[in-house]
Parts: structure tokens; C-alpha cells; sequence
């Protein structure tokens, strides 16, 4: 990815949320790879410290809908390095339409995948006004972010709200903090794995083979220290998310042969493409 993915000369710390597997954990590896001093978080207490041995990381356990866990991995990472890099990227994915979905799922997308981002992007911000050194932030949004998605209402706009904040929060931040959103499509992961065989997982893989979580670490490491803002990966899809979040109400043709494509992509017997 260039430069901007070279070894760094001083080590700063790093702090990947969400990470003991899939996205998360292929960041951590790959910025535990360019130098960094990286502090992985899930609130799976077996499965962070498995991953934080297994990549040379520290391992926290956190939920992030705690802002006062937040701050405690911020000290972690602040006790390895100069905090430098903040990940947010834990997520759920619970698919369903609006009215499926239980309360606790509802409640669920909107604490984790929205104040969860929230609160990172707070204490990372803080952080790194308290060393005066800069940072960057980098939120894992979702291509869903960007248009109307059947069958993941919430989840999607649970990942618009993410947008929308990266958005503006790069425009408050101050010289030398750089703030970011990768917008994935599909990614081979449990969470994709685990969404019942419907629309909402249909459209996730109308686009063809699903993207390998390596694809966004890639993406991630990419961004950090460059002006860009949003990333869509790849960029094609963004492209016609955008358009169909234009005239929603003219996107229902399109949305039904997207959905027409994944549900033949996904049928058994099929071979991913």
C-alpha cells in the first residue's frame, strides 16, 4: 500500500477493537507488522488473549458499550507507546427486517455499532490531544451505509450513523489527527456466515465472492496518514450505493435483481464467483 504501510521509525501504539477474529484481527496483525505496539480488545476473554499471543499483541477485554472501558484500554495502549492509531471496529450484524428483529437486537446494533464508535472515536480524540502528537482514527463502517438495504434495515443505518460522524469529525479534527471510515462489502466472516439465508444476506453477496478479511486490513493501513476520508471497497459498489440512495424509491428493481443474483450465488450446489 505504498509508504504509508512502511514500518514505522517510532513506535506509537495501536488499539483494534472487536479483534480476537475475522476484520479486527487482520488489521492487528498488520499493523503489529509495520511497528506497532498493539493492544487488541473483544469481549470474548478466551478468544482476545488467544489472538493477542498468537500475533505479538496485548489482549483487553472490553465492552464498547462501557465508555469508561474506552478509556482503560486507552491507558493500556498509552502504557506500550504513545497512542497513535484507533481502530473501531467491533460490530454486530443481526439481520432481519425492522419488525423481526427483537428488542435486544435492535438495542444491541445501536449500542454497539453506533455509541460504540462513539465512544472510541471520544477517547482516541482525547488521547490524542493529551500527547500532542496527532493520531489517526479509522471506523469500520459498511457499504450498507451508504443506500437503502432490504433485510438489514438497522444494521444499515446503524453503519450511516458511522459515516455520518466520520464525516463531520474530520472536519473538527484539529491538524495532525486524521479521521477515517472504511466502507466494505461483503467480507468472508463468522458474522456473514451466521445471517440466516434471506434477503439481507442475499444482498451482501449479490456482489460475487465475498472480500477476504485481508482485502480491509489492507484498506485500514492504507488510510492511515492520507487526506481521504471514506474508502469504499471496492469502489465500484460504492459507486452504486450512492446512486441508489439518490431515489430510493426507484431502487426497488434494482435491489430485487441484487438479490435475485445473491440468492442464486448462494444456492447449494453453487460455486462462489
Amino acid at each position: 500500500m505504498g509508504s504509508r504501510s512502511a514500518t514505522v521509525s517510532v513506535p506509537t501504539s495501536a488499539v483494534v477493537t472487536g479483534a480476537a477474529r475475522g476484520i479486527g484481527r487482520a488489521v492487528a496483525e498488520r499493523l503489529v507488522a509495520t511497528g506497532h505496539r498493539v493492544v487488541v480488545t473483544d469481549v470474548d476473554a478466551a478468544a482476545v488473549a488467544a489472538t493477542a499471543s498468537e500475533i505479538g499483541a496485548t489482549g483487553v477485554v472490553q465492552d464498547v458499550r462501557d465508555p469508561a472501558a474506552h478509556r482503560e484500554v486507552a491507558a493500556a495502549a498509552s502504557g506500550l507507546a504513545p497512542l497513535g492509531v484507533w481502530v473501531n471496529n467491533a460490530g454486530v450484524g443481526f439481520d432481519g427486517d425492522l419488525v423481526d428483529l427483537s428488542d435486544d437486537q435492535v438495542r444491541g446494533l445501536v449500542e454497539i455499532n453506533v455509541l460504540g464508535v462513539l465512544w472510541g472515536m471520544r477517547t482516541a480524540l482525547d488521547a490524542f490531544e493529551a500527547t500532542g502528537r496527532g493520531g489517526q482514527v479509522v471506523n469500520v463502517a459498511s457499504l450498507s451505509g451508504l443506500g437503502p438495504v432490504p433485510g438489514l434495515s438497522v444494521y444499515a443505518a446503524t453503519k450511516a450513523a458511522v459515516v455520518s460522524i466520520t464525516s463531520s469529525t474530520a472536519l473538527e479534527a484539529p491538524s495532525g489527527v486524521g479521521v477515517h471510515a472504511v466502507l466494505p462489502d461483503g467480507v468472508a466472516t463468522a458474522m456473514v456466515e451466521a445471517m440466516a439465508d434471506g434477503r439481507g444476506r442475499h444482498l451482501v453477496q449479490s456482489g460475487g465472492r465475498l472480500l477476504g478479511t485481508e482485502d480491509i486490513a489492507d484498506a485500514v493501513v492504507g488510510l492511515l496518514g492520507s487526506r481521504r476520508v471514506l474508502r469504499t471497497v471496492p469502489a465500484w459498489r460504492g459507486g452504486l450505493m450512492r446512486g441508489s440512495s439518490l431515489a430510493p424509491s426507484l431502487a426497488a428493481p434494482a435491489m430485487a435483481l441484487f438479490e435475485k443474483q445473491g440468492r442464486r450465488r448462494t444456492a447449494p450446489g453453487s460455486t462462489p464467483r
